[in-house]
Formats: C-alpha cells, structure tokens, sequence
C-alpha cells in the first residue's frame, strides 16, 4: 500500500481527486501588474445561485445576495413589479420556493434566518482561550507566503526551487512566534511531519476524524480562509495547465493550513472534542439550499427581470431612419468594454460621417509582446487562451535600444538601492531632501503622465504573407467589417492611466491580458495596411478601396483622450483627414467627460476629471467597469440610437454574413469575449454582495505584498477582488449586483447547437449566472434562454402576453 492508504485506508487517487475538487473551486488570482477580472464563483457555475449560497454558508460567513432591505426598496419603489416577481418564480426549479407572490414580498420584508458558518479548528481554540488564533495564524502564514511568492518587491525572497511545502517547513521549525504565543513545541511537530504534502493531508485527516465524505467541504474551506494566498496558487496551476504542465502549490498550501489545525487540536483537544466531531458530521452531510437561500435567488433574479424589462424597452423604441447616413470618413473600432460605450456615443454626435465598431479589445493577435528596450515577454492576449504570435517594439537595428534597456536596469538597480537594509538611513538622510521637488510636483498634480511612447510594434519572426491574409480575413469577419470601409478606420485599444494605484492594470484591457490594448491595435493596422494583403484579401471577397487607411489608437478611458500613432507610416496622403480625426476626437473626449463627471464624486466640471488622473490621493480615478449590465452582439444600428450610460458591452454582429461560416464567429463570441464578460461582471458582483470575502477592503489601508497583492493593513492574509472604493461611492453603491444579461442578434438554434458543444458555457446559462436572450431583426428581445437548451418567447410581433413587459 502506499503511505496515504497505510494511514486512512483511503487510496490515494481518492484523496488527490477530493484535494483537486476543492482546489478547483477557488478562482484564480492574478499579480498586481497582470490583473485581470475573475469570476468568485469559478468553479461552481454547475450549480445554482442558491446551492452555492449553501455551500459558502456551510464555511464562511460569506453572502451571494444583497441584504433583503436592498429588494424590498426596489420593490416599494417600483423598480421590481409584480411580473417580475411571478416570472422569477415560475423560472425557479426549487420545490421549497414561496407559493406566490405575496408569499415572497412578505419574504423580502423580513431579514434571513442564517445559521453561522462551520467552525475550523483554528476557530474552536480561539473561542476556548484568550488569544485569536485566526488571526495569528494568518499574521505567521502571511509572512512565510509574501516572501514565498514574492515577484521582485522583497529583497530577500523565500526559495522557490524545493516547493511550498519544504520551504514552510524549513520556515516554520526555526519560527519560535507560535510557541511564544501560547503554542507548545510547534516547530518540533513540524519536524515530524511527512516529506510530501499529499502523505500529511492524509494523516492529519486520520487522526482528526474526517471521513471522506467530509473531505470537499472542509478542504475548501481552508483553502477559502486563505483568501488571496490560495487564488494566487491556483493562479499558478491556471498558468501551468495552459502550457501543459501541472503545479502542486494550492496542494501544500492545504497541507500547510491543516498542519495548523492538527496543532491547535492536540492542545485543545479536550475543550473541543465534542463540538469538533459535530462539525466533521455536519461538513459530510449532503448540500440543500434552506428556503430563505431560496428565496433569496428568486429576488435576485427577480431584480434581473427588472433590469432586463428596462433593456428590452430601451431596445424596443424604433430605430432613426438610415436612408440619409453618409458614406462613413471615419471608422472607429473600440474594445466591447462597457466604457467605450460612453466614448462611441460622443464620438458619433460629433459628425454624421462618423461610425463606430465594437470588437474584443486584443483585435484577435494573440500576442506575446516585448517593450522597447525590455527583455519581459507581456501576454498581451485574453488569460483563457495562449499566445500564437510574438513581437517586440522598434525596429531590430535600432542603436538606442541598447541604451534603453541599461537605462532600465540602471532604474531598477537605483530603486532596490534605496530599498536595501544597508542603505535604508543613509539614503533618506543624504538623499531626502533632493526629492523635495517630485514630492511636491507629485502632490500638488504636477506631474507629466507617461503615454503610449514606444516606436512601432513588429512582429518577430515577422509574418508570411499568407499568414497575415489568414489573420485579415478572419478578424475583419469577426469584427463584421467587410464592405463599405471608410476613409480611416480606427482601431482604438484601452487602458488607463493612474498615478500611485496598485490596481493600475486592472483599469487597463483585460482582453490584452492586463496591459493597454496600443499594441495590438498598431500591429492590426500595419496588417491591414500591407497591399499585399488587401490583394490577397480582394481575392476572398474583402475589397478594401485603396484610399483606406487603418490606424492604430488608445482611447485612454481615465482621461478620454485618444492618442493616434499616426506615425507608424507614411500617411502624407491622408493628412486632412486625419487633422479632422483628431479634432473629432478631441470633442468627443469633452462630452464623454461631461457625462462621466457625473457619476465620480468631486467632478464639479470635465476638467476636474482629467485631473483625477494626476491625483496620487485619488481612490477614484475612474469607475472601470461598474455598471455593467448587459452585452449585445448585433450591428451597431440597434443600439445607436440609444443611451446606455456605459453600463453594456457593445459586439458588432452580422449573423447573416456569419452563416455561411456556419456560425463561426457567433462560436466565437459566446465562447470567448462572452465569457471574459461574465468574470467581469461577477467579479463587480461578487465585490459587491460579499466584500470581505471576494473584495480587496479599503484602499487607504493597502499595502502591497511580494508585488502580487495587498494586505489591508500591515499583516494577515492577502486579499483578491476589487477595493470598496471601485464599488461604492461612500454614500451609495455604484455597481448595481446583477448578473449579465446577453443578447445577440442571431437564429436560436444557431446559438442551441453552440451551447449544445461547449458544456461549460451552457452551464452558465444553464444555472444563470448569465442571461441569453435572442433579438429579432429589430432589435427587440424575441426569445429568452429558459436552460436544457429550450427557448421562451418575450415579445411577439403582436406585444400581447409578453413575458417581459414593455413600458408604455
């Protein structure tokens, strides 16, 4: 037998597969400088809402809803109506559910029975002694783990090469803390423990009583407890798989986390016992959401109804009249994020010649891209996937890069100077005084904001011509740009630009993976501008005029501003035009402010929102995306004419042209940028109904670790998600918590025989963390996802017996 049979009886592919499962459903965490959106519930989306509202309940104190006043006010209002309640009920499957409407409204007026969450072992000792162990351990453990998985920012890093567990342990038996605080001969038990993870996990569990039906529900509530520290491993077995390879850190962490609980039970053991075997019990018993769990999704979903009502109404007023549009001078094609919307509108009430497109913001290059000067390869692509391409910035001769990349590392060097232990006192007292200045320029605004500056992006190796065709073809397809091209089109890649903001990337586009979407949009326009493609491209039945120029942008969404790289070629012949773009750019930039100032706290005028840009104080220098609500795939007609207050993702979508691919792009998008959306928005949901478990606390109290996270405060453990501050306006939330509601414009059965082959993202669907709606070829929502691949009719041509109710 092995060892792990020797001590439980249990094989070992057994254990590894409970340890696997929990492991699973903590969702990954990426580094500050990397971030992306990531849906809290990854992992569970084969459940409903209320099974996880059960599940969470059983180990933490974790809520997946709002609190039940939250309902009850939308309810007095009259923001949810009575349809909206009974259509909620009717589509909830639960047996348990209230019998009616007035049933549920007398629910929404009365505050949830919730039981408390299981205890750990951890817990049960703090409550029979006079010290928090809870706190203590995250304090011991946070320490060893921000050195462990350190990026650059400590100066003296844990070793990585032995593995999380033998590092914590050579760690751990030299740290006297724990047996100064009251924990006898820790680092003498850790000296005993097993050689590998796996053989410790199952010999604590023996000796702890936890049978194996108990395994999942408890392993996932230690590794949950460790908040960010366990997102960021399973980060790193995220990164691993996609290249092929397996990682065992969120395995160790485990083991590590229940090491703790074994010693605080062997000193404890008689005080805890009884409630301890009680707890094992209660983790083995199967999962059943409990009526008020229930009824709190049937609220939830109720609130969604509401949302939806209002979209369909908006979405079903008639359209403007096209005969009299001019033929378009100006293209723009921007990223589907929810604050491009904003910025589209402006842009096209400048000029009637002005449209403007929607498409994922990497523009389909999957590229791994080195800055001038940088050695760091960048995954400028969506995290889903990997990278087909590579590039780096300037051209290969180029004799100022050499002194670039010196003067970056000399900048490095300088930094961990000022840093290091020896030098800390002397720096500060010989140097202090000459940063008096930046100090000051630094406080008072001053400073200049770095800008997209580096020379043209190339691709190395560069591309065969066939190669770039295949690339053309297929992105001008999926972006439904093939006829009618104007004089210039823009491809506008976001970002952000913030001063003094660890969460900098996550403000940037998380379809580049973290970064700015600059270079993907230069590199599109160098294909796009290539003859030889257009040529190629003519012989595919993509005829692009030869006066058609492709240019790459950034539309900085902190600012509104739009820089054109109008100096990656020679675009002599298109200098008026471009003189034009760029006045139309510069108005669209001050209406896109007058809107937004709005909504950010302290914008008295457009200008105080350029400024928030240059605030190192400023915990609001925008909203990113809070507000998302909805994402339409459908061409740019059925919502030009409507005001959406950037709270949707805007797809252009031709399903016409996309049938005869058999639906290709349709595939695309659904499996794809649809799914990047819903992270997106259960990520601002799920910061927003559980802050303390799926958010990041208050920026004031920050303080960056290892260069991969904060702490709030100066100790504990790591914590993931979005500040309180990106959330909440500190009168009232500014992210409305409701899930997604997507509408594509396409056949239904084209979208059924799509879920029909990608199981994981039916089962969104399925279990409704997303809504699929289908519109007809008005707009209007015609067909709604009920689950098990059947569609309803919302809206007939008659508007009687809707199920969505238009207002008058």
């Amino acid at each position: 037998m092995t060892n792990v049979q020797a001590a439980t009886g249990i094989p070992q592919h057994d254990l590894k597969n409970a340890i696997d499962a929990a492991g699973r459903m903590i969702p990954p965490s990426w580094p500050l400088d990397t971030s992306v959106a990531v849906n809290p519930f990854f992992g569970q989306g084969t459940d409903s809402l209320a099974n996880v509202a059960a599940r969470l309940g059983r180990i933490s104190d974790v809520s997946v809803v709002m609190p039940r006043d939250w309902y009850q006010n939308k309810i007095a209002s009259g923001e949810i109506v009575d349809a909206d309640l009974q259509d909620a009920l009717e589509a909830s499957l639960h047996k348990d559910k209230p019998s009616g409407v007035l049933e549920l409204k007398t629910a929404a007026e009365s505050s949830t029975n919730k039981s408390p969450a299981l205890p750990t072992i951890t817990s049960l000792a703090t409550r029979q002694s006079d010290i928090d162990w809870c706190a203590f351990m995250e304090d011991r453990l946070g320490l060893w783990a921000g050195g462990y998985f350190d990026q650059g920012q400590a100066l003296w890093a844990a070793s990585r090469r032995s593995g999380a567990w033998k590092s914590w342990c050579a760690w751990a038996t030299h740290d006297l803390s724990p047996q100064i605080q009251g924990l006898r001969n820790f680092p003498g038990y850790v000296d005993l423990l097993p050689e590998t993870p796996v053989d410790a996990i199952a010999g604590i569990t023996d000796r702890l009583g936890i049978p194996e039906s108990a395994f999942a529900s408890y392993f996932h509530q230690l590794l949950l407890s460790l908040g960010g520290w366990a997102q960021y491993a399973r980060h790193e077995l995220w990164k691993a798989e996609l290249a092929g390879r397996t990682d065992n850190t969120l395995t160790e962490l485990l083991a590590i986390r229940l090491c703790w609980e074994e010693a605080l039970y062997l000193q404890y053991e008689e005080q805890i016992a009884v409630q301890w075997q009680e707890t094992v019990k209660q983790h083995a018993e199967p999962l059943k959401p409990s009526p008020d769990q229930i009824i709190d999704e049937i609220l939830q979903e109720a609130a969604e109804r509401a949302s939806q009502r209002n979209l369909s109404g908006m979405l079903s007023s008639e359209l403007p009249s096209t005969t009299t549009a001019p033929p378009p001078q100006l293209q723009a094609a921007f990223c589907i994020d929810v604050r491009s919307e904003v910025y589209r509108r402006a842009l096209e009430s400048v000029d009637p010649s002005v449209q403007t497109l929607g498409f994922a913001g990497f523009f389909g290059l999957f590229t791994r891209h080195r800055r001038f000067g940088s050695d760091i390869e960048e995954n400028r692509f969506p995290v889903l996937l990997n990278s087909t391409l590579t590039s780096c910035s300037g051209k290969a001769d180029d004799p100022s890069e050499k002194s670039h990349r010196y003067q970056a590392r000399s900048d490095r060097a300088w930094g961990r100077f000022k840093l290091a232990a020896v030098s800390s006192f002397a720096f500060v007292e010989a140097m202090g005084p000459a940063y008096l200045f930046k100090l000051l320029r630094d406080a008072l605004g001053l400073q200049s904001m770095q800008g997209a500056c580096d020379p043209a992006p190339r691709f190395e190796p560069d591309l065969d011509i066939r190669t770039r065709i295949d690339a053309a073809e297929t992105i001008l397809r999926a972006m439904s740009l093939t006829a009618g091209f104007g004089k210039v089109v823009l491809i506008a890649g976001h970002g952000g630009n913030v001063v003094n903001n660890p969460f900098a990337s996550g403000l940037h586009c998380g379809a580049c993976g973290g970064y700015a979407g600059d270079v993907n949009a230069r590199l599109l326009a160098l294909i796009l501008n290539d003859p030889d493609v257009r040529s190629g491209l003519t012989k595919r039945k993509i005829e692009i005029p030869d006066d058609t120029l492709f240019v790459g942008a950034l539309h900085d969404t902190t600012t509104d501003r739009v820089t054109l790289f109008d100096q990656d070629g020679d675009y002599g012949s298109h200098a008026d035009i471009l003189k034009k773009t760029r006045d139309w750019l510069d108005k669209a930039g001050i209406i896109a402010r007058e809107e937004r100032k709005l909504r950010l706290p302290g914008a008295g005028s457009e200008k105080d929102v350029l400024a928030r840009a240059h605030n190192w104080a400023e915990v609001r220098p925008e909203w990113g995306l809070a507000g998302c609500q909805a994402f339409i795939a459908a061409p740019r007609l059925r919502t030009s004419a409507h005001k959406l207050d950037g709270r949707a993702f805007l797809h252009n979508y031709d399903w016409k042209n996309d049938a005869a691919n058999k639906f290709g792009v349709l595939e695309l998008i659904m499996t794809a940028p649809v799914v990047v959306a819903s992270w997106i928005s259960l990520q601002y949901y799920g910061s927003t109904v559980a802050p303390d478990v799926f958010g990041s606390g208050n920026k004031l109290l920050h303080n960056v670790v290892g260069g991969i996270g904060v702490l709030e405060g100066n100790g504990g453990k790591m914590r993931a998600g979005l500040p309180w501050q990106s959330v909440h306006d500190g009168n009232s939330f500014a992210h409305q918590p409701l899930r997604l509601s997507v509408c594509i414009e396409a056949p239904v059965e084209a979208m059924t025989a799509i879920l029909q082959r990608h199981d994981s993202v039916r089962a969104l669907f399925d279990n409704r963390w997303l809504h699929l709606f289908a519109l007809d070829d008005t707009g209007r929502m015609a067909s709604r996802y009920k689950g098990n691949l059947t569609w309803e009719p919302v809206i007939t041509k008659e508007s009687e017996n809707l199920h969505i109710k238009v207002p008058a």
